[in-house]
């Protein structure tokens, strides 16, 4: 269910605010630019969205997405108890939108963006020793994590890129250790700009102090859809990366996952969550 910004307004609702505070640049905008610099086509993008789309509309149909709580909306007779911003569209269909930013001739459109969404979500998290002390079954390890920061004027959306450098760099793993990858899908050209400059030598050179990523493998990455389809509940979007993670692993046998996401401020997060083996 969703709300026009006019009927939030009315009944007192802040509207989340999706401008860089260190620029006053929309993300929109940031997001169109870095496409550019990266030359990520409009087309890239929108298969890109159409992919993400798919893949959610998959998982859900399995029931892989069934750890979501129903909850009831006044209003409405029947409670919300699945993601429903799932769009399963067509390339033509997509082709067809105007950009949503840089007008005329930019490449951000309303279905290559994550959108405007409400969410919550919630993690448990303690030592193994206390979880096995209270009964509970873990589901995975917190392995290690690292926060990275760039600049957010040019590179406000590249901080799985740092962060995942940092991260690899630290824990001596490379993108061959990984059975899962997840990472945030603020805008279609910024997570395939992201895939660009891990796996760009001028990057590494220029940029990483010559730590090239690698090709993250595409077979791996976002299975069951990501922010541009499940939407982006501001606050909510990286427990939500960790978990399904979590549940990629679990359900596919896999060891090690790597989550990652950009954030406000031109920074930039990475993690390696384990499956728990028993």
């Amino acid at each position: 269910m969703s709300l026009g910004f006019a009927a939030l307004g009315k009944i007192g609702l802040e509207l989340p605010g999706i401008t860089e505070f260190s620029t006053s640049e929309t993300m929109g905008h940031s997001g169109d630019r870095l496409a550019a610099a990266f030359g990520i086509s409009r087309r890239e993008q929108d298969e890109y969205a159409l992919r993400s789309h798919s893949l959610a509309q998959k998982a859900q149909d399995e029931g892989s997405l069934s750890d979501v709580l129903s909850i009831m909306v006044p209003g409405i007779n029947r409670p919300v108890d699945k993601d429903n911003g799932i769009r399963v569209s067509s390339l033509d269909k997509l082709a067809q939108l105007r950009p949503a930013f840089v007008k005329p001739h930019g490449t951000v459109t309303p279905a290559n963006a994550s959108f405007l969404t409400d969410g919550g979500s919630a993690v448990l998290m303690m030592t193994e020793e206390k979880a096995l002390e209270l009964g509970y079954k873990p589901k995975a390890y917190l392995r290690d994590f690292c926060y990275a920061a760039q600049d957010p004027k040019d590179q406000l959306l590249l901080g799985p890129t740092y962060a995942t450098t940092k991260l690899l760099s630290r824990t001596g793993l490379s993108l061959k250790d990984f059975d899962v990858f997840e990472l945030h899908e603020a805008f279609a050209g910024q997570i395939l700009a992201n895939l660009t400059a891990m796996n760009s030598d001028y990057f590494a050179k220029n940029f990483l102090a010559g730590k090239k990523i690698g090709e993250l493998p595409i077979d791996k990455l976002n299975l069951w859809g990501g922010s541009l389809s499940l939407g982006h509940p501001f606050g909510a979007t990286g427990c939500r990366l960790v978990t399904t993670a979590a549940n990629r692993l679990k359900k596919g046998n896999g060891k090690f996952a790597l989550v990652a996401a950009c954030a406000a401020g031109g920074h930039g997060h990475a993690m390696v969550v384990e499956r728990y083996p028993n």
